[in-house]
């Protein structure tokens, strides 16, 4: 009963999306205010439908109704409450209920916040939003029905795969579906602005806090991802390049430059059109990256379903939009002339440049992750393009970026002065080479990657931490009275200048050691002894488990105890392996069990990670500072844009 009654709350909740996707778009257009009022308690109500039909299918999870295919198939009595809880995303059916919950989400909170928006630009807002929700609502409903029943239930399930019976798995979805479909509010504010034909610095105050809150999740989402892959996976990397990495970190990229293009339209009123077309490409890319997870046309160990026909409605859902939206600012554009006028060497400048590099830095990534398959359509080969073509590709942008950000920070509108500008910078620019000299000196005979890497992190923090204080006008005491998004956008700078020292030092200082031990062997690693104590067989609550106990000293001294698994998920008859870290801030001593040799002894893998955690806390103090700027009252509630609006005159309809 509570399935069926989840499926009728989805079915009525698209008849709620078509009615808030036509009524209020026609009511704006007509200036019918009644018409244009449906919005917001459509919005709101589309979201209480979704959110039920969404716990209905949660207690058919954690009530182990096998009556429900998709339950069958993704869960098991014996699993622990957590990981039934995350078997309703952790597959295709959920995943997309889920998708589309919280793409009503964000149309509800904006139909909530956005009470200091036009009427009729809400209207048209919320509009686009439930045409999105429209098209997946349908896409559930036809292709991917989560309450499907099977005809005769079984007394168990097959379990859900084991890799994702993982804490970091647990909330790794969530967060990247925030991001993902958060963009769906920015593009949805560019639709409305190309309708309404005009953007000015009211839309940009507008789009920035939706903009943020997604880059901000999916910032979060990524690096719950890349630690998930580090630690489950036994590889000891961080980042594969994989096509579904690619999907989400491109988005990612882009959402970046809207950011900092939407701050030139707000404070300059200038790069109208181009901002306009990276929200239109933001969420453009997030559903390339829901088509590459669901499709099947490229290989992953992350994609959630191999059905082509799943992968024809969405791409048809991806030309409608983005082709429509697309269409519409080749209409439009012309007219969203740009009022500001910029020198060479100003903060607009840098900032296209900015634009312009995480741009490219994004299609790189696209043709890469995509070139494999347009080499088979085309040219009927098969090619794999892995990390070396990427490695080599992406790095000379992220590079560049790194040495504006700074300079670009601080440089005043309109036109400036690289002289003036890099006045307040001289203690950072020698600060990052001291250092860089610093880790060339502690290498010997490796690569130059390290000390650029340091010096190009080190410019990126030094230079934040100079920007506070140049703004303050070189006195502590109004520190604290700068405006939260300067501390914001100064946290996620270092935050990034952090990621690029762990990265670039991970890389190059990296140790790795695989060899065959005997128990009760030691050998050495990275400077450190290694034992392999014992190796016994353990059971846990759903899995049997190869334990191995090994000591890490370092000069007779006993730094470590740990226990490396290899596990086996009876249910789902598949291996995982568990590695065992020893955390460190400055490195990770990561161990591997394998599999037990002919001579008796077994496989182990040792690896000396230095800089490892710096990956992570960067992501995490960039996602701070995300949360930081969004804080911010100005972004929050558009202080002062309605008046800017109000003394605006209003385009005819």
């Amino acid at each position: 009963m509570i399935a069926e009654l989840g499926h009728f709350t989805l079915t009525l909740a698209l008849g709620v999306a078509l009615v808030q996707s036509l009524i209020p778009m026609i009511g704006a257009a007509r200036g019918w205010h009644g018409w244009i009022a449906v919005a917001v308690p459509a919005a709101k109500m589309q979201f209480l439908l979704i959110a039920a039909a969404f716990a209905a299918l949660t207690y058919g999870f954690v009530t182990s109704d096998f009556s429900l295919r998709v339950v069958v198939e993704n869960s098991h009595t014996l699993k622990p409450m957590l990981y039934k809880v995350a078997g309703v995303w952790g597959n295709h059916e959920g995943s997309m209920l889920l998708w589309v919950m919280i793409l009503a989400l964000f149309g509800a909170a904006a139909a909530v916040f956005g009470g200091n928006l036009p009427p009729r630009l809400l209207a048209r807002v919320l509009s686009v939003q439930a045409m999105i929700g429209v098209a997946f609502l349908a896409f559930i409903l036809l292709t991917s029905n989560p309450f499907d029943r099977v005809a005769f239930p079984p007394f168990d399930g097959h379990d859900l795969n084991p890799l994702l019976q993982d804490p970091g798995l647990a909330f790794h979805p969530p967060f990247l579906y925030l991001g993902y479909v958060g963009l769906s509010m920015a593009f949805s504010f560019a639709v409305a602005a190309l309708i309404e034909g005009r953007v000015d610095a009211a839309w940009a105050r507008w789009v920035r806090p939706w903009t943020l809150a997604a880059w901000m999740f999916l910032t979060i989402g990524i690096a719950l991802g890349s630690w998930w892959a580090y630690y489950e996976l036994g590889w000891g990397g961080f980042w594969f390049w994989d096509p579904v990495e690619n999907a989400s970190f491109m988005p990612w990229l882009l959402a970046a430059a809207l950011l900092h293009s939407a701050i030139v339209v707000e404070k300059r009123e200038a790069l109208k059109s181009w901002t306009v077309l990276l929200a239109i490409l933001a969420f453009g890319f997030s559903l390339i990256g829901t088509f590459i997870v669901r499709s099947g046309v490229l290989t992953s160990v992350h994609a959630f379903a191999n059905d082509p026909e799943r992968g024809v409605f969405i791409l048809a859902i991806l030309a409608v939009f983005i082709g429509g939206a697309l269409t519409l600012y080749a209409a439009r554009a012309g007219a969203l002339e740009a009022r500001g006028v910029f020198g060479l060497v100003s903060r607009e400048s840098a900032l296209v440049l900015n634009n312009l590099l995480l741009a490219v830095a994004a299609f790189v990534v696209f043709i890469g992750t995509v070139w494999p398959l347009f080499a088979e359509m085309f040219f009927e080969r098969k090619l794999s393009v892995g990390a070396p073509f990427f490695d080599k590709a992406f790095t000379p942008f992220m590079v560049l970026l790194a040495i504006l950000l700074p300079l670009g920070a601080i440089l005043p509108w309109k036109r400036g002065s690289v002289r003036s500008a890099m006045r307040p910078l001289a203690g950072a620019l020698v600060l990052a080479l001291a250092l860089a000299a610093l880790a060339f000196a502690l290498q010997t005979g490796r690569s130059a990657l390290a000390p650029v890497g340091v010096a190009l992190g080190t410019w990126l923090i030094a230079g934040a931490a100079a920007e506070l204080w140049h703004r303050a006008g070189r006195r502590a005491p109004r520190l604290a009275r700068l405006p939260r998004a300067d501390w914001g956008k100064a946290a996620a700078h270092s935050g990034l200048g952090i990621v690029f020292i762990g990265i670039s030092t991970l890389m190059a200082w990296d140790v790795e050691d695989i060899r065959v031990a005997q128990v009760g062997e030691t050998y050495e690693a990275g400077g450190y002894q290694i034992t392999l104590a014992a190796v016994e067989e353990v059971e846990g609550p759903n899995y049997t488990s190869t334990m191995a106990t090994m000591i890490v000293a370092r000069d007779g001294k006993v730094i470590s105890t740990l226990h490396p698994e290899k596990r086996i998920y009876p249910v789902a008859a598949m291996p995982t392996t568990e590695a065992a870290i020893d955390n460190g801030v400055f490195r990770d001593i990561y161990l591997v069990i394998g599999d037990p040799q002919e001579n008796g002894g077994w496989a182990v893998r040792t690896y000396v990670k230095p800089f490892a955690n710096w990956i992570w806390a960067g992501s995490i103090l960039m996602a701070l500072g995300g949360l930081l700027s969004l804080s911010d009252r100005r972004y929050r509630v558009a202080a002062g844009a309605r008046r800017s609006l109000a003394a605006a005159p209003t385009p005819a309809e």
